[in-house]
């Protein structure tokens, strides 16, 4: 094990960390106009439809899957399912999100990158952190065929301690991941890496999305009206006057005004 190896999966980690819960509490305490995702729907809707759907579903499955998979202790799962098991339905589940996902996120690039007008209205940050989820979502789709060899769920076993203990802050066994092939290594060490450039990209909106939830469960607001005279008719100042009718030449004015209005 060199003290690069240590230093990437035993020191690095703590510092993605750090920058992405810091970085993003202050971008939303000093910039929060730049708070959002820049939506180029109103320019061209096209494969914009399709991709984001199939991107968002694919990517909201597969981060909470890695979510659960890595931070759920074996003490939890092991009493109704074995490792085996458990890493087989990842494989199975994970390997449909990864394809769904890969089709959306290609169609996102190749609009952002072929379609004249959304290329010149996009920052270049937005391309760079498409592109980066692209590598990142192809290497994890690479690691499905190896994650066959093992089907025991020795690896995950490996990959879910070593995530457990980055969370709890408890001493890393970086020398338990040596084994693993490079393209378990490489997922892993991209992946911190966006944790990284997560408050300088506009992947902070991932916050808002679930800062929305807190909308279901907000109680009822009380709506009043603002009007004083609540069910009271009164007459606009606009209505047509009544039409007045013609008296009779031997009828006083008076009396056919009366007999009118009475």
């Amino acid at each position: 094990m060199t003290s690069l190896h240590g230093f990437l999966f035993g020191v690095y980690p703590y510092i993605c960390l750090t920058v992405f819960l810091l970085g993003s509490l202050l971008r939303f305490d000093r910039d929060q106009y730049t708070w959002k995702s820049d939506s180029s729907q109103l320019l061209r809707t096209g494969l914009l439809r399709w991709g984001s759907n199939l991107f968002h579903v694919g990517i909201i499955f597969l981060f909470f899957g890695h979510l659960v998979g890595l931070l759920t202790p074996h003490a939890v799962y092991g009493v109704f399912m074995d490792a085996a098991t458990k890493q087989r339905m990842a494989i199975y589940a994970g390997g449909v999100a990864g394809f769904i996902c890969f089709i959306g996120l290609s169609m996102l690039i190749y609009r952002r990158m072929f379609d004249e007008r959304i290329r010149y209205t996009s920052h270049k940050t937005d391309l760079a952190i498409l592109l980066i989820l692209w590598v990142q979502l192809s290497v994890g789709l690479i690691t499905l065929p190896l994650s066959y060899g093992h089907v025991d769920g020795s690896v995950m076993l490996i990959l879910a301690d070593w995530a457990q203990r980055i969370i709890t802050l408890r001493e890393v066994n970086t020398a338990a991941l040596v084994v693993l092939p490079w393209p378990y290594l490489f997922h892993m060490v991209f992946g911190m890496t966006i944790f990284l450039l997560f408050p300088f990209s506009r992947l902070v909106h991932v916050w808002s999305g679930f800062a929305s939830v807190g909308y279901l469960l907000r109680p009822y607001q009380i709506v009043r009206s603002r009007r004083l005279h609540v069910g009271v008719t009164t007459r606009s100042s606009h209505a047509p006057k009544p039409v007045q009718t013609s008296h009779s030449a031997g009828q006083p004015a008076a009396v056919a005004s009366k007999g009118k209005f009475s």
